[in-house]
């Protein structure tokens, strides 16, 4: 079977065993991997109801069939679980030196059960799997962690680790690797740490299985010259991520004091060609061809490998607008491995429910020291306002109350990305509607929205755009497992990728053959939702009540006035569900299954609630 091992490694940490299984060529092509393989695996396996801190869950490390292979940008890996943050299917996409590793190693997903009964590092070297003792690293933070590993076996294997956010079950800790890379933001840290894994180290041998290796070879060494000639040309890494900052602010959509605010005269501090004049290093994911990992001093000077996310939520969310301390701020997320758009979202939730009267105490707006020691805090549970917050916003409001939860900016218990939508409606919809909580990269619409049409219509072009865009960046990238970078940022045409999936699988596939694939992965997430939340219903699509309200409108600006429309809102995701086959609550309709073949999927979830 070309393209794939046709293996699946599954190690029980309970029991300290491990078993090589098989999947057949139907299994591949059904679910081509990455997401694919990951969603099928958890929703098959896994019970209604478990706690998913519990040994009852499993972490699901996945690739795809052009994942390691030299291509632009392939060296990324799925880590996916049920979710902490909430309760649904979760999962990150990271770069890693594991995506070539573990396909070398003779893999195309890793399976890991149980709960180890002390702090354990699970080391895989081809055939051979080892429970090592991690003592002398529990309690660390990532940064030390992945030292101490690279110290014993090199710099050439591939990490997964996490730091005290995931040791300690932060609902938003991340699995960290490499210098800067992050990946998991719904608690897939948690899960690693509830399961006492400190680390995963990978090392294998054995060649990719590939049905044209030598033109893939030829073939990839062009397209990477020649995407970095792109990147190159047009200056793409001299900025990063970053430089959407600046367009953000001016078209109203930086989130600014909470998501108060759209915009802010001193942004241009924190943005992208400020991080490249104190540029201390840059940092990128195997077979990367544009590196977006810009390290910039903080306050001590140390390197803070920064994008926009996180300088969005940590620098103008928390009204601070200096570099340097933006960049502690991030290095401390990354060291304790929280995920620093969910903290940032929780660390601004807090200090609005101060300034609101609904609690007392610190952080105030702009105070970066308090923040920093708020992140210790919540990392670490260390006192009854740090194993709140650790629960994530959504659960911190529900604590709180006095009226928080209209102003806790998340969605389905994920906190929302660096987008402000007041009034940007086919973001916002594209936020609530991705099966994973608010997460940007399930469709990216905003600046299809914003520059190419009418910012504030409602029509059903704009619902079709998401699921468009879903189809390619949560299900054809997020299943090959590639980088959408070059797709997104330089115009690297998609149909690069099934000649790349072709080349190695020795099939003959369009993008046209993708997208049922894709549609099929978006109706399981969706059944792993209902089956866990039987009562669910459109509302679950909704995003938070301050963008609804008009008393929160901007007073000045280029929205100043404008707010979502909640009926209109409401029409924009009925065309979503119908566009997607989907009925009046956002649940697949028996009709919608059949056609994507999941009858047997359908089946299970008329065990728990009623499909249209």
């Amino acid at each position: 079977m070309d393209g794939w091992t046709g293996q699946f490694l599954r190690v029980d940490l309970t029991s300290r065993t491990h078993r090589v299984e098989t999947f057949s060529e139907e299994f591949a092509y059904r679910w081509i991997g990455g997401r694919g393989f990951a969603v099928k695996i958890l929703y098959d396996e896994l019970a209604p109801g478990i706690d998913p801190l519990g040994p009852q869950n499993k972490l699901v490390v996945a690739v795809g069939p052009i994942s390691g292979i030299p291509a632009p940008n392939t060296g990324k890996t799925i880590v996916a679980a049920k979710s902490p943050a909430t309760g649904g299917y979760g999962d990150g996409n990271l770069g890693t030196r594991v995506t070539d590793q573990l396909r070398k190693a003779g893999y195309d997903a890793l399976i890991i059960e149980g709960r180890a009964d002390r702090p354990t590092m699970l080391v895989i070297d081809d055939d051979r799997v080892e429970y090592l003792p991690a003592d002398e690293v529990w309690g660390k933070g990532t940064l030390d962690t992945n030292d101490w590993i690279y110290a014993r076996y090199g710099k050439g294997v591939g990490v997964l680790n996490i730091g005290q956010g995931g040791e300690n079950l932060v609902r938003f800790a991340t699995v960290r690797s490499l210098e800067g890379r992050s990946g998991g933001r719904p608690g897939m840290g948690a899960v690693m740490g509830s399961k006492l894994l400190k680390a995963i180290v990978v090392k294998g041998s054995r060649p990719i299985p590939q049905a044209f290796p030598a033109e893939m070879k030829e073939l990839g060494r062009d397209d990477l010259k020649a995407v970095r000639a792109m990147d190159k040309e047009q200056a793409w890494s001299v900025q990063g991520t970053d430089g959407v900052l600046p367009w953000c602010n001016e078209v109203a959509a930086l989130p600014v004091h909470n998501f108060r605010g759209t915009h802010h005269p001193d942004a241009w501090m924190v943005d992208g060609e400020r991080a490249n004049a104190v540029r201390m290093a840059t940092y990128g994911c195997p077979n990367c061809t544009m590196r977006c990992g810009i390290a910039v001093p903080d306050e001590q000077g140390r390197e803070s490998e920064i994008d926009y996310e996180p300088v969005g939520l940590l620098g103008p969310n928390l009204d601070i607008y200096d570099m340097a301390k933006v960049g502690t701020l991030n290095r401390l997320c990354d060291d304790y491995g929280l995920d620093s758009i969910s903290a940032g979202g929780v660390l601004s939730f807090y200090a609005d429910a101060i300034e609101r009267g609904a609690v007392e105490g610190e952080p105030l707006f702009g105070d970066a020291a308090a923040f920093a020691r708020l992140l210790g805090r919540i990392a670490n549970r260390e006192d009854e306002v740090g194993n709140l917050l650790a629960e994530g916003t959504m659960r911190a409001a529900r604590a709180i109350g006095h009226g928080s939860e209209a102003y806790a900016m998340q969605v389905k218990g994920m906190e929302i990305s660096a987008y402000n939508c007041k009034y940007i409606p086919g973001m916002a919809l594209a936020f609530g509607v991705s099966p994973m909580g608010a997460h940007h990269k399930e469709s990216w619409i905003i600046t299809y929205e914003v520059r190419q049409t009418d910012r504030g219509s409602y029509g059903r072009d704009k619902a079709q755009k998401i699921v468009d865009l879903q189809r390619v960046r949560g299900g054809l990238f997020e299943s090959i497992v590639t980088c959408r970078f070059p797709w997104v940022e330089l115009g690297w045409g998609a149909e690069h990728y099934p000649i790349y999936f072709n080349k190695v699988t020795g099939k003959d596939w369009t993008l046209d053959d993708f997208w049922p694939m894709a549609d099929r992965i978006y109706a399981l997430m969706k059944l792993f939702w209902l089956r866990e939340y039987p009562e669910t219903d459109r509302y679950a699509d909704y995003v938070p009540d301050a963008w609804f309200d008009p008393d929160n409108a901007d007073t000045e600006g280029p929205i100043a006035g404008m707010y979502l429309d909640r009926e209109k809102y409401d029409e924009l995701l009925g065309h979503y569900y119908d566009i997607r086959g989907y009925d009046a609550r956002g649940i697949p309709t028996r009709a919608t299954l059949a056609q994507l073949g999941l009858d047997a999927e359908a089946a299970v979830a008329e065990e728990y609630a009623t499909l249209a």
